[in-house]
């Protein structure tokens, strides 16, 4: 827009990428979400910030909103633990969910040393004995990326929808989203959740092709393609989660 052009090239200079709180010096992503209906500041687990600018936003409001609400990031830093959780390792013996039942990490065939397996899947990892989250993270998203695009595709033909891209993705804050340019991003983590809440998502997302907020009208082209959503909505809220 030109008014923020001229806004970028008249303000200060500071540091987009960085929020002075109380003296201290806190990172700041800017992300678009042209959902979005207003400014939304978010202070992430790891101590850093998160605004989000609407579609009619400007980058200057924005820095201008994360300014004005740095007494309650003061509040929320004061509430984050000295030393945050790490992620919790995944070891053999650990239970993790994988197409919404819960499976165990177990060793390999014949007790091997190079491999582990879940749910019916097997993964080679370097040390049995280690951190094997990395690796069976890695397989999961194989998975999903192998999986989920044939999925939406079969979707969308059914619906008379136009997909140009299905991307599988590390989001760490929604289970997937819609361009206007027909582009389905996903979340790897979603085979991780039952067959019904994938699918949902998977709906849910191409549904917005149809309509690009979260309107009544939104929600009814949800219910005439996923009458049952209601139950999937509820897992998702449940187990939101796995998202960190």
């Amino acid at each position: 827009m030109l008014l923020d052009f001229i806004l970028r090239r008249t303000a200060p200079k500071a540091d987009e990428n960085f929020l002075d709180v109380r003296g201290r010096r806190i990172p700041l992503a800017t992300v678009r979400n042209h959902r979005a209906r207003r400014y939304l500041l978010r202070l992430r687990d790891d101590g850093s910030a998160r605004l989000t600018i609407p579609r009619r936003g400007s980058v200057i409001e924005g820095r201008r909103f994360a300014e004005r609400n740095r007494e309650w990031l003061a509040r929320q830093l004061e509430k984050l633990p000295t030393h945050p959780a790490k992620a919790k390792q995944w070891l053999v013996g650990t239970e993790i969910l994988f197409r919404g039942e819960l499976v165990r990490i177990e060793t390999g065939v014949n007790g091997g040393a190079g491999a582990v397996r879940f749910g019916g899947e097997t993964v080679r990892v370097p040390d049995v004995g280690a951190d094997l989250r990395p690796w069976v993270v890695k397989h999961l998203w194989k998975l999903a990326d192998k999986e989920f695009p044939p999925r939406v595709f079969e979707f969308a033909t059914a619906h008379q929808l136009t997909v140009n891209r299905v991307t599988v993705r590390n989001q760490r804050s929604r289970w997937g989203s819609c361009s206007r340019r027909g582009t389905i991003s996903l979340n790897w983590r979603l085979i991780q959740t039952p067959p019904f809440v994938r699918d949902y998502i998977f709906l849910h997302e191409l549904m917005h092709l149809r309509q690009m907020n979260h309107s009544a009208g939104f929600w009814r082209e949800v219910e005439s393609v996923c009458p049952g959503y209601a139950v999937a909505e509820k897992w998702v809220k449940q187990h939101s989660a796995l998202l960190k």
